[in-house]
C-alpha cells in the first residue's frame, strides 16, 4: 500500500527502511533515496519506527 503520495513510498519500501536501521523520518526518506514533502506521512513512519524498535532493541538496558 501507498503511505507517501508524494514521493510514492510504499509500506514495505518504509519498513525495510527501519529494519536496516533508519531511527527517523529523516533517515527512512534518505534510504528510500528522497526527501519529505508535504509531511502528511511522517506520523505513519514514526510508527513504523516506534512499533519496529522493540523487536530490535529488545532486552536493552537488562545489563545496566
Amino acid at each position: 500500500m501507498i503511505i507517501c503520495l508524494c514521493n510514492a513510498l510504499s509500506d514495505r519500501q518504509l519498513a525495510d527502511a527501519v529494519e536496516k536501521g533508519a531511527h527517523r523520518p529523516r533517515e527512512v526518506y534518505a534510504a528510500c533515496n528522497c526527501q519529505a514533502q508535504c509531511g502528511t506521512c511522517t506520523r505513519t513512519i514514526l510508527t513504523m519506527i516506534r512499533d519496529g524498535k522493540p523487536a530490535s532493541g529488545a532486552g536493552q538496558g537488562a545489563l545496566s
